[in-house]
């Protein structure tokens, strides 16, 4: 079996009536499973996991284009997780019988693509990228929609495909390939936003904290909860176990208590090993989000 994941990034968690065709698109094509489709309000943003061959899921992207440059205005988007574009990150990930190289090569195929076609412009992060300055996601999405036409001034900035100025709606976007990761967010009983951010800033790996843990503090939908909103790049570095512990830890030196923690979408089984529900006041977890129970 040969088999590689795509998870792209929507830039719209809260209508249905935008989501639901794109999915029932990607549905309909050739060789492509869609796995698991979640959406969240307070970040406005939907995560889609699907699978496929390097030819199926270029076109199934390129299908995403289609449906969210028609239906997502950046110019009023709003929500809590950081964003450059209607599309905001295409990741192509080896699951079975594929190497990172053949991602890739899917990857730069797919961003070119999207660039001729919709006039957008294409970074390449992680893996796909073209120098050391572009591999974080974080930095190259720094200053967002709103700052885009700015930073694509810069001669540092140029895009890899793509004009040198945001597409007016659509913005811009950033395609790559990477290892599995796990999207992990704990919730804090407290309205207090700059107290999420400093626990953000304590685990996170660029700053001094947990090795493969990138971290923002961002508010939810309650305004007496916020939200410290993780990757967990590398799961066998920094577990998910260990990654609840310091947020609480930290959150306790702050006298804030843990309300509850999600994973959002797909999850590895080994991803798993050390995952207590009760302790880790897990909540809405199903085994359908194990990836190979999905395959």
């Amino acid at each position: 079996m040969r088999a590689i994941e795509c998870v792209p990034n929507v830039s719209e968690g809260r209508r249905p009536e935008v989501i639901d065709p794109i999915v029932t698109a990607l549905r309909e094509i050739d060789e492509v499973r869609v796995l698991d489709v979640s959406s969240d309000a307070s970040h406005n943003r939907t995560v889609i996991s699907m699978v496929g061959s390097h030819t199926s899921l270029r076109d199934a992207v390129l299908v995403l284009f289609e449906h969210a440059v028609a239906a997502i205005d950046m110019r009023s988007h709003t929500g809590a997780h950081p964003r450059l574009g209607a599309i905001d990150v295409v990741p192509f990930i080896p699951i079975e019988g594929i190497t990172m190289s053949e991602c890739v090569a899917l990857a730069r195929d797919t961003a070119a693509a999207v660039a001729s076609r919709f006039g957008i412009p294409v970074f390449l992060f992680e893996e796909a990228a073209t120098t050391a300055a572009r591999r974080n996601l974080a930095d190259i999405r720094r200053g967002e929609f709103e700052n885009l036409a700015a930073k694509l001034a810069l001669p540092e900035w140029r895009p890899d495909f793509g004009p040198s100025a945001p597409h007016p709606t659509a913005g811009a976007t950033v395609i790559g390939a990477r290892m599995p990761l796990v999207a992990f967010n704990v919730n804090l009983a407290t309205g207090r936003l700059d107290l999420a951010k400093a626990i953000a800033t304590t685990v996170r790996e660029r700053d001094g904290g947990l090795p493969a843990v990138k971290a923002l503090g961002v508010p939810t939908s309650n305004p007496d909860v916020v939200q410290v909103s993780m990757n967990l790049t590398n799961y066998e570095q920094t577990s998910i176990r260990r990654a609840f512990e310091a947020v609480r830890d930290a959150a306790s030196r702050l006298g804030v208590r843990v309300v509850e923690s999600e994973i959002v979408g797909l999850v590895p089984a080994a991803a798993l090993a050390d995952v207590n529900t009760l302790e880790l006041q897990l909540t809405g977890f199903s085994t359908d989000q194990i990836l190979e129970q999905r395959l």
